[in-house]
């Protein structure tokens, strides 16, 4: 192949190596002297090109002594190696700081013909946000444990893309390193570069050079980009990029991209693909641009990894948010604490406050199971505490922290990761679960003594058949054994309902004539007098038995809550293709604030003492029946004006 056209020139090849973004220098001796840097280069050492150039590596950057590269510079030059590092720490003067930067770098010895060294290329990128990054993602990857597999998958496809990435970039600077070697190997050294390179003149946009990565980008063959135009190869990148090349022809100013989004067609078929890229203007001594080396590399599988990475965080976000999870960031050393708004709202405020105002939240005589907990936790690096907190709105409620210790590297702890959920709810069933043991207890021990106690005095009369407690005692042990068999049917009826084992036999019938059968202990004590309402020819399709035992369930309950009152009446009305029945009574009313827990398990009105007998169940077991039956069971009440329980079933099948 002929020599070509247009030829670099050393000043020339310099120039573009001046412009790149990465730093690169030339250095000469056993003392590394500086002979050339870039732009990129001085910026990184923080120091002015006239205060470097010619200078040994330690006259120019004294902060370097004591460092490892000075050290790895003589080797390069005696042995004529080449050393290279990635994430590597170096301590730098910038602006007048000392400051520690992490970089990926090269020291290569470039040699003459007979393999003597003739100077060290230099090569620098600042990847100290990288490796920053890398660190906090660490964090993020600690913290967010629940998705570790996830996580941890998604990280390996991250970690493997970067490694490519840097081995991509490291064989770059392999080919600029070259390129300083001689004008006449600029050209092979472009068809040999991994990243994808192509150089168009300015004049016709006339393709003069392309290598293998970038036929390998495009999905075109050699002979479809030779003697083309750029945009007669590429016609479906020419709509949204021939503007901007135009402009950088124009104006001499670099344009660069970072993961553009296009569709290439790529042997034949079209592929959406994410590209880094730039169009680096080449001048010439006179500043005009005569071509455009446009520099890609492909990093969709990076971002493809990174989208992953973010889509399992938002997961994460969603599973935190729908389960009412609060997240707390607390810096042990300088006292402060970010916190989400479900972190704020538990406590009952809609914004941000001071670390203080939670701490103040504390139940007083919490306090010491909260500081036990912290110091626990700053020994082993796991918080586990469970206490109460007074809200805002002055309630008291049951919260409960987690989080992991993080310590500096003398091990003092200096940061809490954790969460926090709002476990009032919890802790209320665990009180209505001891209350009705409790209850359950209570209630059990009264007919268990008194049939006990019968059973005693039965068998020392047992030889004497004729007396007189004979019939007595028989009619109180029975009645303690009913009221065994009653508590027992009423936690089986719970047990069934939980267990979906509620089974329903249900046939027609008039809802009135089941009223005046039902009740009849109610009716034969004559206390109190049942007055039937309503629609007395309404018929209904449901489990006659299980209404019955509803029905019952609510007129106790007008007796045992409301005792003066001796008119009961019960109510039937059809509305909208239901049955209403209704249980009235004219006593006390029952308070508002505790209508909305009568129907829940447990749950007694009259919550002191045990002067109201039964275990909180009967109004649970019948909203079970009722919502078996498709209807509605409800209570309007108002102190001092009396209740009615009402419900609704279906009139027909």
């Amino acid at each position: 192949m002929s020599e070509p056209a247009n030829p670099l020139s050393n000043q020339q090849l310099l120039n573009v190596l001046a412009t790149y973004q990465y730093g690169i220098a030339i250095h000469y001796g056993d003392d590394s002297i500086i002979q050339w840097a870039n732009d990129a280069m001085i910026a990184i050492w923080g120091k002015d090109k006239e205060t470097v150039i010619g200078k040994s590596l330690e006259d120019a950057l004294p902060e370097l002594k004591g460092q490892p590269f000075i050290d790895m510079f003589r080797k390069v030059w005696r042995e004529g190696i080449t050393i290279s590092g990635t994430n590597t720490a170096a301590d730098l003067i910038v602006d007048g700081i000392l400051q520690t930067f992490y970089f990926d770098f090269e020291y290569k010895a470039i040699k003459t013909g007979e393999g003597k060294t003739l100077c060290i290329l230099h090569t620098a990128t600042d990847v100290t946000a990288r490796y920053l990054g890398q660190q906090r993602e660490q964090d993020m990857a600690e913290e967010l444990t629940a998705l570790n597999e996830e996580l941890a998958a998604s990280n390996e496809e991250l970690r493997t893309t970067n490694e490519e990435l840097v081995a991509s970039q490291e064989q770059y600077r392999v080919l600029y390193e070259e390129l300083a070697e001689s004008n006449a190997r600029f050209r092979s050294m472009v068809r040999q570069a991994p990243v994808s390179i192509c150089i168009i003149r300015a004049a016709d946009l006339m393709i003069q050079d392309v290598n293998d990565a970038y036929l390998e980008l495009v999905g075109r063959p050699r002979t479809e980009m030779e003697n083309r135009t750029i945009w007669q190869a590429v016609p479906e990148a020419a709509e949204v990029y021939a503007p901007v090349m135009q402009q950088v022809i124009n104006s001499g100013i670099k344009f660069e991209a970072k993961e553009h989004e296009l569709v290439l067609i790529r042997n034949g078929n079209p592929e959406t693909v994410f590209v880094d890229f730039a169009y680096e203007p080449m001048r010439s001594s006179d500043g005009e641009t005569y071509a455009i080396m446009v520099l890609g590399i492909e990093v969709t599988e990076k971002v493809i990894a990174r989208k992953s990475i973010e889509d399992a965080e938002q997961r994460s976000r969603l599973a935190i948010e729908a389960g009412e999870i609060g997240t707390y960031d607390l810096d042990l050393k300088a006292g402060t604490m970010i916190t989400s708004d479900r972190f704020n709202q538990i406590f009952g405020y809609d914004e941000d406050v001071p670390r203080q105002k939670f701490v103040e939240a504390v139940y007083p005589d919490d306090l010491a199971r909260r500081a036990l907990a912290q110091e626990e936790a700053y020994k082993n690096g796991k918080l586990f505490y469970e206490g109460r907190i007074i809200h805002t709105d002055g309630a008291i409620r049951w919260i409960r922290a987690q989080g992991n210790v993080f310590y500096d590297k003398d091990g003092t702890p200096v940061r809490v990761l954790g969460t926090l959920l709002d476990i009032t709810r919890v802790q209320q069933l665990n009180q209505q679960k001891d209350d009705f043991i409790s209850i359950a207890s209570h209630e059990l021990k009264t007919p268990i003594t008194s049939l006990k106690a019968s059973l005693q005095l039965l068998d020392r009369i047992k030889e004497n058949p004729s007396s007189a407690m004979l019939p007595k005692l028989i009619d109180q042990s029975n009645r303690s054994m009913q009221k065994i068999s009653a508590l027992v049917e009423d936690l089986l009826n719970v047990s069934r309902s939980n267990a979906s084992q509620l089974t329903l036999n249900k046939t027609t019938f008039n809802i009135s004539e089941m009223l005046n059968v039902c009740c009849n202990h109610v009716r034969v004590a004559g206390k109190y007098e049942l007055i039937i309402q309503g629609d007395v020819e309404l018929e209904v399709y449901a489990d006659e038995h299980a209404i019955d035992q509803v029905v019952v369930n609510l007129v106790n309950n007008a007796v045992k809550y409301a005792p003066e009152s001796l008119k009961i009446y019960l109510i039937v009305e059809a509305i909208d293709g239901y049955a209403k029945v209704s249980v009235k009574d004219n006593g006390p009313g029952i308070d508002p604030a505790k209508q909305v827990n009568l129907f829940e398990r447990y749950y007694q009105v009259a919550t002191s003492g045990f002067q109201n007998s039964g275990l909180g169940l009967g109004l649970y077991i019948s909203a079970e029946i009722i919502k078996r039956h498709g209807g509605q069971i409800g209570v309007d009440s108002e102190l001092g004006k009396g209740s009615t329980f009402w419900f609704t079933i279906p009139l027909s099948e």
